[in-house]
């Protein structure tokens, strides 16, 4: 009897997030973004579990990332949000995890949020180097969709008589 209690705890201890858990996106990519200008992002989760699930912890691998989640349990098929916000105060290429814990599962979850961090002066040159590519698609699409004319149809119709 005690052999069978022991295997079904560790049973229930070896749960994965996976299990009870659904995220609209494992990784998020910021892009490029301008020095010193924080962004956030919103990692949607659904319990799909057949019980209320509750979030210990949400957690960053560093002071620079930080996510805001609801403390509130989220009921069997619920859906919450869980908000990453990131400082862009350092330079270059940054890939950063959150943690994301919950009652019951003994390894977190794990997304990730990417990108790029710019000088201010080399982001805005690259931002205006995306809106003229941008303007010549529209003028391009314009072109196209103006330009094109409708095929002609004769259509004969025949007397009566």
């Amino acid at each position: 009897m005690a052999a069978l209690f022991g295997a079904l705890t560790v049973q229930a201890q070896d749960k994965k997030a996976d299990d009870v858990l659904k995220v609209n996106t494992e990784k998020y990519d910021f892009g490029k973004i301008k020095k010193g200008v924080p962004v956030t992002t919103e990692f949607e989760i659904k319990n799909t579990s057949n019980q209320p699930l509750v979030l210990t912890n949400v957690s960053a691998s560093c002071g620079c990332t930080t996510p805001e989640w609801s403390k509130e349990p989220i009921p069997a098929g619920g859906t919450s949000k869980i908000k990453v916000g990131y400082n862009a105060a350092a330079l270059n290429h940054f890939d950063k995890d959150v943690s994301i814990y919950i009652a019951g599962v003994s390894q977190p979850k794990v997304i990730k949020i990417t990108g790029d961090v710019m000088e201010v002066a080399a982001y805005d040159a690259y931002a205006k180097g995306m809106k003229k590519v941008e303007q010549a698609k529209v003028q391009a699409n314009t072109k196209t969709t103006s330009t094109s004319t409708p095929k002609k149809t004769k259509v004969k119709i025949k007397s009566g008589k």
